[in-house]
Formats: C-alpha cells, structure tokens, sequence
C-alpha cells in the first residue's frame, strides 16, 4: 500500500507542475494588445486657445475650440462689405487641421459655385480669418501631441 500510495504521490508530483508554470508574455504581444485598445479616432484633449484652457470636460473642450473658431470667424466676415444680388443661404465647410506642434492649416474649402460667383472675396476672408487664429495648444493623446482633423460648417446667409 505504501509503495502504491508513494507512486500517487509521484505521479502528482510530476504532473502538478504544469499547473505552476506561467505564461511567458512578450512585449511585443503587449505592445499589440495596448495597441488595439487604444481609439485612434478620439484624442484625450483637444486643441484649445487662451479662452479655453481651464476647460476641464472633453465635451467642453471641443465645444471651446469649434465656438472659438467659429466667432471669430463670423466676426471677421462680418466686418468685410458684402453686397449679395440675391438671397442666399448656404453652408461652406472648411476642413482644418491643427497639427501636433499647434499650427491651424486649411486643408480644403468646399462652396457652392454659385456662391463663389455672388461672393469672390468669400474664400480668401475665410483663409485670412483663421490664418490670424492660433491655438495655444495641440490636441493631446496618451499624453503626446497629435495632429487633428476637423470640419467646420459656416453658414451664409443675407438679410
């Protein structure tokens, strides 16, 4: 009985060690599961200007950053004389990009032709508006700086 219980004994001795080994885990294979995890399409802050930086909340922030922008550029294209021939109410979208040291580049501003011919200038006030306009900050990822895509929609419209 002894020599049967002492070959249990070994036979489980041998055998549980399987249980206690650990899976070896490579940086790499961490690297690739950070990776994935990780939402490309979202930053953790956004770009932000003077007025916006005790802005706390993500929400808040991009809120700040688009009604910045978008003041600033309705004040400017208000203060240009403009004479419409007709009546017009039409939407401009002006696809920016903030790059990762915090410069504001217009990369596209997609107008109706028919709005192009009522106001020629319109093009070039927008460029010069947001031109005059620098954030003081990037938008943030993970801590690191990274370069932001957006499309702002201006609406024009004449009384």
């Amino acid at each position: 009985m002894t020599q049967r219980l002492l070959f249990i004994f070994l036979l489980l001795l041998a055998t549980s060690c399987q249980f206690f080994e650990t899976e070896k885990v490579t940086s790499e294979k961490i690297f690739k599961e950070e990776i994935e995890a990780i939402d490309w399409k979202e930053v953790d802050r956004y770009p932000s200007f003077s007025n916006c930086e005790n802005t706390l909340e993500k929400p808040e922030q991009k809120d700040c950053f688009i009604n910045t922008i978008s003041t600033h550029l309705y004040k400017s294209i208000s203060h240009e004389d403009i004479v419409a021939v007709r009546e017009v109410y039409d939407t401009v979208r002006v696809n920016f990009e903030v790059s990762s040291s915090g410069q504001l580049y217009i990369l596209e501003i997609k107008m109706d032709t028919l709005l192009k011919k009522e106001f020629p200038g319109l093009e070039n006030w927008i460029i010069q508006s947001i031109d005059s306009l620098q954030p003081v900050a990037p938008a943030y990822k993970r801590g690191i700086p990274v370069k932001t895509r957006f499309t702002l929609p201006v609406v024009i419209q004449t009384n």
